[in-house]
């Protein structure tokens, strides 16, 4: 199995590069990696768009993901591949999307909401033509929050995609992994998953530090990243990361 251990990453999202360049993110990632005792990766996440896939390439990123999942699963095969052919012999992760994670289940029925699920048989075809290093799946887990219940988590079809990842020398990755409980983690890792992408929980420790009644913004900065870290701290815990940097 292909290895990529960092002790960090740092995501490049969509909405972020509607502000910033990436190559402006990518050197202040590269002056924050300077010194540091662990590996930091700069990530592309969500990439997709051709032109922000082959620019961040050129621009030295250390991993990307690959994005077709708005696309017919034809698409996305051909979309997925020419892109990680051209990442190919650069020495980075690359990850693609099988399967549409929804905003929130919310509106949909049972049947649709698992029409948005990971096919076995089409994850076989789609890492055999792609052979990509890493693949997201969906497997009841969605963006942003969940409902009152908690996550729902298929975690037969996990292990059955896991299977599939196996003989592609690939690993599962799971998105929508904040407010997911420990004991849904520790199943997910028991069953692939070696990378869990956390946004909705940091963000939210950022905004409730903007309800204090600090009035200087020296102080906002210093205690919204205390609360981020604080988060970013436990969910290291959680995924069993802590202590194992390189």
């Amino acid at each position: 199995m292909r290895a990529y251990l960092w002790s960090q990453l740092a995501y490049l999202q969509r909405n972020t590069r509607l502000y910033v360049e990436s190559e402006t993110l990518l050197i202040s990632g590269g002056f924050v990696a300077l010194g540091r005792l662990v590996s930091i990766a700069v990530h592309l996440d969500h990439g997709d768009r051709k032109e922000d896939i082959l620019r961040s390439l050129f621009l030295g990123f250390d991993s990307i993901m690959v994005d077709g999942s708005k696309l017919s699963f034809q698409e996305n095969v051909q979309f997925t591949k020419a892109l990680s052919q051209a990442a190919s012999g650069k020495q980075i992760m690359v990850e693609a999307e099988l399967g549409r994670l929804s905003g929130t289940e919310d509106g949909l029925t049972v049947e649709e909401y698992e029409a948005l699920f990971t096919d076995v048989n089409q994850a076989e075809e789609f890492l055999s033509e792609t052979r990509v290093n890493a693949l997201a799946v969906c497997i009841g887990n969605v963006h942003g929050s969940y409902p009152p219940g908690g996550p729902k988590l298929n975690l037969d079809l996990l292990k059955d995609l896991n299977l599939v990842a196996e003989r592609h020398d690939a690993v599962l990755v799971l998105h929508g992994a904040s407010g997911v409980p420990e004991e849904y983690v520790k199943a997910c890792i028991e069953r692939g998953v070696v990378k869990f992408n956390v946004n909705t929980e940091v963000r939210g420790a950022y905004m409730e530090t903007l309800k204090s009644e600090q009035k200087d913004l020296v102080d906002f900065m210093s205690s919204s990243k205390q609360a981020m870290e604080k988060v970013v701290l436990e969910k290291l815990r959680l995924f069993g990361s802590s202590g194992k940097a390189t």
